[in-house]
């Protein structure tokens, strides 16, 4: 699958959180987008899979602008680039190999998505991904009693069984232990290089867009500033991205766009307040993403 991002842009009142933003995927790579909170990393993805809509520009893939695509297209669009989240989106109080195979919803029928119909087949393969991601152990579990590395990776495993041909993963060890990190980072650079398919990344760490990335792509102010092998981020490169004040471990300085407006649900964790009516709000989440 070729992607040509072509110039994408997106504007939050008088703030430009991305400006003709261009680049091309011609072969299988582990993309991390580095750059300032506020740079514009996560509208990008958000842009791509369609969550935030674009203000201009063109998302071709094969030739066909993914931005234009409704009904069946877009929902195709959505099954086959999978979207990864800082805070994981799992069904807390489903069991792990249950919320793994709600990545299939995408590809059934109301009345199988509406009563959870899944096959053998697609109970062994959730299962298949689980054991790859080292948490098949924990698969009978409540997603809930699982650490953040694990419920991570959980949803890894959920967004494989949607059978994607794009990873995209937002922030998706910027609430985890450098261990967990780990973790993951490696789990989304072996999506990579075993079964072919490219992963875009945002990243807050720089050690981790260096240890595990193939390409750097640097945002400033939702402009691209750096796009190369990640052996070309040289310290002056960091120093175009990052303003001068990058550090090893991540980011620095303060947000240079405001926020968006509303979050998508399936990004807000319920808050105490409301914890009786938002255990339920997981699922319709996540219902609405994968659809």
């Amino acid at each position: 699958m070729r992607i040509e991002i072509r110039n994408l842009s997106k504007r939050f009142g008088t703030t430009i959180a991305a400006h003709q933003i261009s680049f091309r995927i011609d072969t299988p790579q582990m993309i991390g987008v580095i750059g300032r909170s506020g740079a514009g990393k996560s509208t990008l993805l958000r842009m791509i899979n369609r969550l935030t809509p674009a203000d201009g520009g063109a998302v071709l893939v094969d030739g066909v602008d993914a931005l234009a695509l409704k009904g069946a297209a877009l929902r195709a669009w959505r099954r086959d680039c999978a979207m990864i989240f800082q805070q994981f989106n799992l069904a807390p109080r489903l069991d792990v190999v249950t919320n793994v195979m709600l990545g299939r919803l995408n590809g059934k029928g109301l009345f199988q998505s509406l009563f959870g119909l899944f096959s053998d087949a697609e109970v062994a393969e959730a299962l298949d991904h689980l054991a790859r991601l080292d948490v098949a152990d924990q698969a009978l579990k409540r997603a809930e009693a699982l650490s953040g590395g694990q419920q991570q990776r959980v949803a890894i495993a959920r967004a494989l069984m949607q059978r994607p041909k794009l990873i995209l993963a937002d922030e998706p060890i910027a609430s985890l232990d450098p261990l967990s990190a780990e973790a993951v980072m490696r789990a989304l650079r072996a999506i990579r290089s075993e079964d072919g398919r490219s992963v875009i990344c945002n990243l807050h760490s720089l050690e981790a867009a260096r240890g595990h990335c193939d390409r750097i792509i640097g945002l400033r102010a939702g402009e691209v500033v750096f796009d190369g092998p990640v052996e070309t981020l040289t310290d002056a490169a960091v120093d175009e991205i990052y303003g001068g004040e990058a550090q090893s471990g991540g980011e620095a300085g303060p947000s240079a766009l405001p926020d968006p407006g509303p979050t998508p649900r399936s990004d807000i964790e319920p808050q105490a307040a409301h914890k009786q009516a938002a255990q339920h709000q997981p699922e319709r989440a996540l219902m609405r993403n994968i659809g």
